[in-house]
């Protein structure tokens, strides 16, 4: 005990070590993570030895990772503040809308002090970064001493960590058992419905699954049909769908310029989507095994979107007003947005920020960028950009506003949180400079929390038991009512008046309650990825709305 009281650097990095032990262990489909294992084990660690953590430790680790959630979050966000993603932002407000409500409820029913009410909030709509604006807020409350702040502020964590055990197995089996149940569906069928209509034909892969024949491909033909047709000809007829990239005669390799005309038993190199790439070979010739030195060598490039007029546009409509895509030989195989994967398919709306994976000639691709975007540059961490992003958070953080007589301000949090969305939105415009790559925003944003949450355990140790005794009953009842009450909502506005079809709703529904877990077990029993496109919309959306609702709340109740 006396090395953890004289080490607290030992005692936080072996509550992140335990405690992301403990997350990974499965209860049929429900883990709890690495960051309600990691509050578990503070609380007792804290409960059983005085661990004393300096309070800077928690404001820097909480501003690194509310700011990476924010500039992870902030294309996204402001991308889908639009018209056709207006009904997907209306599920947000009624998450919003129901926590808050149904917290203020049972704090005036039940008498609950504001770190209980807070705690309660963050744990039933399973969003960890409301324990850290609430826990702020209630810091910045007057007329409270340093006892009280203390102790309200420990009552965060146990409400939150008892609620949100609850609140996540209720949504992971609420979305992936029980809504396909009520909506009388199979949810692997409609996922593959939808896809396939999104597509226009053709089967999704299952979860463990990748397509045995890639997409883009280049296949040979020994020209015997196609005797007399010129290549412009040839390309035309397949619509632009396939490219002629090289042509041999005898031991010559011609250039495949569109007037050259093909004659019996030339040699022609065609690539393009595999299905078009089989529809030439029929008006060429038999296809033939690859020829050394006929091979063209094809460059990947990895384009931000950048540019007004394309975002907004399905991926076949964008080829449509390029035709340098179809001219070249240029393909999409693959959008990142975020760091989420989305199906290249002809019909997925690009939005601006997003980084597209492009297949073809070298030259094809370069003329391509000069009219879409930039080649993404998100190698090596921009620290210039990071470090003025989160300074400018600080300072918009310590504005404070009164209405109607009660003191509201942001704090670190709420500050970091915004910038971050700015600075995330400015640099998703122009992806030439404020580089914060996927990754390296990934580990700061889990490194800043987990630390964040074990410091808040250890601290709030000592006032975890009696807060149990005395509501003990009554946590598991909020949690549960909290998730199922918003959800519920969402469920029959999503359906019956927002028509939003059934497996991308489940997944906004899991997105509006920022829950991983349960987007995972959606698209587990779905066998498919389709509801992760209406979960990203909702959770850019929730990550941000759902953090600000911890001081709003503290401030209502602290008035």
């Amino acid at each position: 005990m006396g090395v953890l009281r004289d080490n607290p650097e030992f005692a936080l990095f072996l509550c992140l070590a335990v405690g992301y032990l403990v997350g990974k262990i499965r209860v049929g489909p429900i883990t709890l993570g690495g960051i309600c294992g990691t509050l578990i084990v503070s609380l007792l660690l804290g409960a059983w030895a005085t661990i004393q953590i300096d309070a800077d430790v928690k404001t820097i680790f909480f501003a690194l990772f509310i700011f990476a959630l924010g500039y992870m979050a902030g294309p996204q966000f402001f991308a889908n503040l639009n018209r056709k993603s207006l009904r997907f932002f209306a599920l947000c407000g009624i998450e919003l809308v129901s926590v808050l409500a149904l917290a203020y409820l049972l704090a005036k029913a039940f008498d609950l002090d504001v770190g209980t009410a807070s705690g309660i909030l963050a744990g039933a709509a399973t969003e960890s970064a409301v324990v850290g604006t609430a826990t702020e807020a209630i810091g910045k409350l007057p007329g409270l001493t340093a006892e009280q702040i203390s102790t309200y502020q420990g009552h965060v964590a146990t409400a939150y960590t008892v609620c949100y055990l609850f609140g996540l197995v209720t949504i992971v089996i609420y979305t992936s058992q029980i809504m396909p149940m009520l909506m009388r569906i199979n949810l692997r069928d409609a996922s593959r419905e939808l896809w396939e209509k999104m597509r226009g034909g053709g089967g999704s892969l299952e979860s463990d699954e990748r397509e045995a024949l890639p997409g883009l491909v280049g296949r040979t033909y020994l020209v015997t049909h196609a005797d007399g047709r010129t290549v412009g000809d040839l390309e035309s007829s397949l619509g632009g769908r396939v490219t002629v990239e090289a042509v041999r005669r005898g031991s010559k390799n011609l250039t495949p310029a569109p007037r050259l005309e093909l004659t019996l038993s030339d040699l022609v190199l065609i690539v393009g989507r595999r299905a078009n790439a089989i529809e030439a070979g029929r008006q060429i010739g038999p296809e033939t095994s690859g020829i050394p030195g006929l091979d063209t060598a094809l460059a990947t490039s990895q384009i931000a979107v950048t540019d007004r007029s394309v975002s907004g546009k399905s991926l076949d409509g964008i080829q449509r007003e390029h035709p340098e895509f179809a001219r070249d030989g240029v393909y999409v195989t693959d959008v990142l947005r975020n760091d989420q994967h989305l199906p290249a398919t002809p019909d997925t709306v690009v939005q601006r920020g997003d980084v597209l994976t492009l297949v073809g000639a070298r030259s094809g691709l370069n003329r391509i960028v000069e009219k879409i975007g930039t080649v993404a540059k998100n190698d090596a961490t921009d620290f210039i950009y990071l470090g003025f992003g989160i300074a400018f958070g600080s300072l918009l953080g310590q504005i404070v506003v009164r209405f109607g007589g009660v003191p509201l301000s942001l704090g670190t949090g709420g500050g970091c949180l915004i910038s971050g969305l700015l600075f995330g939105w400015f640099r998703s415009r122009r992806q030439t400079f404020g580089a914060f790559p996927p990754q390296a925003a990934a580990t700061i944003k889990d490194m800043g929390l987990a630390v964040f949450i074990a410091c808040t355990g250890l601290t709030s140790g000592p006032q975890a038991w009696p807060l149990l005794k005395e509501y003990g009953a009554l946590l598991p009842f909020a949690g549960i009512a909290m998730v199922l009450v918003p959800a519920t909502l969402s469920l029959f506005v999503g359906r019956k008046l927002l028509k939003i079809e059934q497996p991308l709703l489940i997944g906004a529904i899991a997105g509006q309650q920022c829950s991983t877990p349960a987007i995972t077990s959606v698209t587990q029993v779905a066998q498919s990825s389709v509801p992760m496109l209406g979960y990203t919309i909702t959770y850019a959306l929730s990550n941000f709305l759902l953090p600000l609702t911890g001081p709003i709340l503290v401030g209502i109740l602290g008035a």
